[in-house]
């Protein structure tokens, strides 16, 4: 497979916006590695090669087990989850099968009684920055592989079109 078009190249200011995003989410005070789950299970939906590689090299350069990343696709089943991390997954699939029944109000109690009111709207913007990713990683045909996670700490953007 090979990319069709370099779109951070071609569209700079869109992908400024993206990061944008990216910054706030950073910053906003979710886990880190729940932010990483959340990415994997997105990405792992939206059938997203490049950032399923990505989203479980940053899980484990912030200390995620293999084990838990093997078991994202099914969490339902796996004993390895807490119940604030199952509940953001169940947000995440929700939130990016939207078009296949919106999201049931069970589902909001479910997470109401995980998250705050602004930590869900933080964890809904994980889910939209990653859905939008995705689509354009899946779009032009990003290619698995070649993203490599910047340590902790260090200055500067890691050599990938996602923040």
């Amino acid at each position: 497979m090979q990319p069709r078009i370099e779109y951070a190249k071609l569209a700079p200011d869109a992908i400024a916006a993206m990061r944008g995003v990216e910054d706030y989410i950073r910053r906003c005070g979710l886990e880190r590695p729940l932010i990483e789950l959340v990415k994997l299970r997105a990405s792992q939906i939206n059938g997203c090669a490049y950032c399923v590689d990505m989203h479980t090299k940053d899980a484990r350069a912030a200390g995620e087990s293999e084990q838990r990343l093997y078991a994202v696709a099914v969490w339902h089943e796996a004993p390895f989850f807490s119940e604030r991390e199952r509940a953001a997954l169940a947000w995440t699939e929700a939130v990016t099968e939207v078009s296949r029944g919106h999201v049931p109000d069970d589902l909001y109690q479910y997470a109401r009684k995980h998250f705050g009111e602004k930590e869900l709207v933080d964890l809904t913007m994980v889910v939209i920055a990653i859905n939008g990713w995705n689509r354009l990683a899946v779009s032009f045909r990003t290619l698995a592989g070649t993203y490599q996670p910047m340590k902790e700490g260090a200055s500067g953007k890691a050599a990938s079109t996602e923040a």
